[in-house]
């Protein structure tokens, strides 16, 4: 049975807040003055964290959680933030009992926006209930609504993902040139993630083709130099035409592109016609 914390007057109880970011990396910290270790992770001490409200119901409505300190934390960089290292990463916040380890979750979601404000940091945390608000029947659309390479599209994304060097970096355009592309044009609104360098495991699409230079969404750091590698994968313009000619995925193709638009209910005879 799991334990039910604050049962007595005084308790060695102590807040944990847990951060997996999609490149991988996890973090711990607790609002303990010493770092605990539990599940494998150590949660590194962070006083400054301060749970001021953490309310859950059985309602739908999406959980309020707010906390504040953590992305002050030595360990949470400024410039990780700036570059998206922690968009979308997962966040546990819960108890744990500083003597015996005994833990609870409170709280399960996702990191949304992180604006800065005055000397720190503020996020915005959307719990697992946030997915209720999104519509479950598709809307009618001209384009695919599908992502390239997912369940829905069913194409393999190992087919249009390639491992690719980089030969020339050209700052002033925000472009990188890589080694071996046939066809650069393919991977414009692609995606591009590095492996190596001080941007490694950040994903970012591919915005524009200038040339056979790709040009990313997120700004180039300085650092990236030629030699260093990246997974490419293809990009996709939605449209039937390209679906079916470059493809031959037309079958799949989640979208409406002969359905009459909104434009059809605005005409009317004239003389002419």
């Amino acid at each position: 049975m799991s334990r039910i914390f604050f049962a007595s007057e005084l308790e060695g109880v102590a807040t944990y807040w847990r951060i997996m970011r999609t490149d991988g990396l996890t973090l711990g910290f607790t609002s303990h003055n010493r770092t605990l270790t539990f599940e494998g992770i150590a949660h590194l001490a962070a006083p400054g964290m301060l749970p001021s409200a953490i309310r859950r119901s059985a309602r739908l409505e999406r959980d309020s959680v707010e906390v504040q300190g953590i992305l002050s934390h030595d360990a949470i960089s400024a410039q990780d933030l700036e570059d998206g290292r922690y968009a979308d990463a997962r966040i546990t916040v819960g108890l744990v009992a500083w003597d015996t380890l005994e833990h609870a979750t409170l709280f399960q979601g996702r990191l949304g926006n992180v604006s800065a404000e005055d000397v720190g940091f503020v996020a915005e945390l959307r719990s697992a209930k946030a997915d209720f608000e999104m519509d479950i029947v598709p809307r009618t659309s001209p384009t695919c609504r599908a992502v390239f390479c997912d369940r829905a599209c069913r194409l393999h994304p190992a087919r249009f993902t390639r491992i690719a060097t980089v030969e020339a970096v050209d700052t002033e355009t925000n472009a990188v040139t890589f080694t071996g592309l046939p066809r650069p044009s393919d991977y414009l609104q692609g995606e591009l993630r590095w492996i190596d360098g001080p941007l490694a495991g950040l994903a970012t699409d591919i915005v524009d083709v200038a040339g056979n230079a790709l040009v990313p969404g997120q700004s180039l750091s300085p650092a990236v130099a030629k030699g260093m590698r990246a997974y490419l994968r293809e990009g996709c313009d939605h449209t039937i035409a390209t679906c079916a000619s470059r493809f031959g995925n037309a079958t799949n193709f989640q979208g409406e592109p002969f359905l009459p638009g909104n434009d059809l209910l605005t005409r009317y005879p004239t003389s002419a016609s």
